[in-house]
């Protein structure tokens, strides 16, 4: 094995581990990845733009760094959040949002071979809509639709807005299904649905040992933010759990009628359709419970069992988690940002979850999502028993090895990462009063004065989406130096006031999560927010008054 870097590459490890950069920094940023038997890594590209969806990196010299690197790959929507890379039988599988697709490993480091389309959505890109795949061993490919919302809202992510009842969603999203992955040219239709229940999946493994499906399951945002009278700030930094799950035919989630409570380790009925926070409903005991309840917003966004020989015993079939970390943890600090592993045994957890990598993000509280340097995604395994993580801020990529005694790790090797998932505050659960990183001026508690009202307003009301720093992060676009920000003002004040769907392109790249209309609010509060945003974070756009809102308010109500 190569050394490793003197600084690991910035992480923490647990004792006997070592980790050296593969790649600096990727074009097009990294998400998902895959390694060959050859060494050869694959790996799915956030922003690909005019290059292609994937990159392809080999190591020439043996010093465990990439000496040449390649992109191929040009198929739709591949730069809107495509995700799998996997090596599956001899075929590379790889996805856009609204497509899987293969090629044939032919020895070549970029496959020349036939790209093949084995399934495709024909819904055009919306939110939650990843292609993570999994194999099962009988020749069958596994893949989410997910949910086009948030809670199944009569209207999306907006105050107080009830949940549609019976969803309509499940029919067709919010599951798992199941394909032929060697048959080409299959639609949903072609597919059986597995599972059901479940907004949004990234993380999805067949787990060989168990012969089992396994997902980390993202829970649904803006409890508090939406529902404010039941939930504290507290709640919706913390609620609801990001789950664990072991998946049978027919399993159900709960989305959207349901939440896991990973503090009370139950199911809860949503706000949506009745809850407060302590009703369960009617039917909780048929959900599937959940292997674990990790904290709220951590966002799991891969799943690898250890099958490998190269790390000690402890780590033997057990369950790797990239968490990339929350974007709406405000006001307490963001969470997440790291890679966890849970001991298992006959496809069950054989004790509590670890932190395994620590220090991407590079700074001790996160703040803003912004703030984080690195943010973990992606995670495989070499043929060597080495993993491989990817990060989607600059496109790096680590090899984490294992250079200690084995016969001898144990407790004491994993003692100061167990003080991390203490103490460090990415990771443990905050304290309701201590761990509030905002202040009275952010907006959060009863007012003072001491600062713009646009900007309290703007932090209660926007930046756990935009973030307080207005830079945003993958999922929802940043407002400095934005022309939808800086230019036509009725343009804005439409989108702030009736919300926004779809793809849009920011600063050259794609955003396709909602935009949650705001028109319970005042519209002296909307031009407050509007002209707070235009005059600040770079930006120097003329302020907007109540007179400007209520006039794009009447032309685009629509009568009763």
């Amino acid at each position: 094995m190569p050394a490793g870097d003197p600084d690991n590459g910035g992480l923490f490890l647990p004792e006997g581990f070592d980790a050296l950069v593969v790649v600096d920094s990727l074009e097009g940023r990294a998400r998902h990845l895959a390694v060959n038997h050859n060494g050869d890594i694959y790996v799915k590209l956030r922003f690909p733009d005019s290059i292609g969806g994937n990159a392809a990196l080999r190591d020439t010299d043996n010093d465990g760094k990439a000496d040449i690197i390649e992109t191929f790959g040009d198929y739709l929507d591949k730069s809107s959040y495509g995700t799998a890379m996997r090596i599956h039988n001899g075929y590379l599988y790889y996805s856009s949002v609204t497509r899987i697709l293969r090629q044939k490993l032919t020895g070549k480091l970029v496959p020349d071979s036939e790209m093949e389309l084995i399934v495709t959505d024909t819904q055009p890109p919306r939110q939650h809509d990843t292609k993570p795949i999994a194999f099962d061993k009988k020749g069958n490919l596994y893949t989410p639709f997910g949910a086009p919302s948030d809670a199944c809202q009569e209207d999306d992510r907006v105050f107080m807005s009830p949940g549609i009842d019976p969803c309509p969603i499940l029919e067709h999203r919010a599951g798992i299904w199941k394909f032929d992955a060697n048959k080409k040219g299959q639609f949903q239709r072609d597919g059986e649905k597995f599972a059901t229940g479940l907004r949004s999946v990234v993380a999805l493994e067949w787990n060989d040992q168990d012969d089992n499906l396994f997902t980390l399951a993202h829970g649904r945002d803006h409890i508090y933010n939406t529902w404010p009278e039941i939930y504290t700030v507290w709640e919706g930094s913390v609620l609801p759990s990001e789950v664990f799950l072991k998946l049978k035919k027919g399993s159900d989630a709960g989305w959207p009628y349901h939440y896991y409570n990973q503090i009370k380790e139950d199911y809860f009925l949503s706000p949506e359709y009745g809850g407060d926070g302590k009703k369960q409903g009617e039917n909780v005991d048929s959900l599937v419970k959940p292997l674990i309840g990790f904290p709220g917003h951590f966002a799991p966004n891969d799943l690898l069992f250890y099958t490998g020989d190269q790390f000690p015993e402890h780590y033997k079939n057990g369950a790797f988690m990239a968490f990339h970390g929350s974007t709406s943890s405000a006001p307490y600090p963001q969470t997440g940002y790291f890679i966890a592993f849970v001991p298992m045994a006959k496809g069950m957890p054989s004790g509590p979850w670890e932190v395994f990598a620590d220090g991407f993000a590079g700074v001790d509280t996160i703040i803003n999502t912004s703030d984080a340097k690195y943010r973990p995604m992606g995670l495989a395994m070499g043929p060597d028993g080495s993993i491989y993580i990817s990060d989607t801020e600059k496109g790096k990529i680590w090899r984490v090895m294992f250079k200690g005694d084995k016969g001898k790790f144990g407790k004491a090797q994993l003692a100061k990462m167990e003080d991390r998932k203490k103490q460090a505050s990415n990771i443990k659960t905050p304290d309701e009063v201590k761990d509030i990183v905002a202040t009275e001026e952010d907006g959060f508690f009863p007012k003072t004065g001491n600062m713009a009202e646009g900007a309290k307003l703007y932090n209660i009301h926007c930046a756990l989406c935009h973030q307080k720093n207005g830079r945003g992060n993958d999922r929802f676009p940043p407002l400095n130096y934005s022309d939808w920000v800086n230019g036509d003002k009725e343009r804005l004040t439409d989108v702030v006031l009736n919300g926004l769907e779809g793809e849009i392109r920011v600063h050259g790249r794609s955003y396709n999560n909602v935009m949650p209309k705001q028109d319970h609010l005042k519209n002296e509060d909307i031009a407050l927010i509007l002209t707070y945003i235009r005059q600040n974070f770079g930006n120097r756009s003329n302020g907007i008054v109540p007179e400007e809102v209520a006039k794009v308010r009447k032309a685009t109500t629509k009568s009763p």
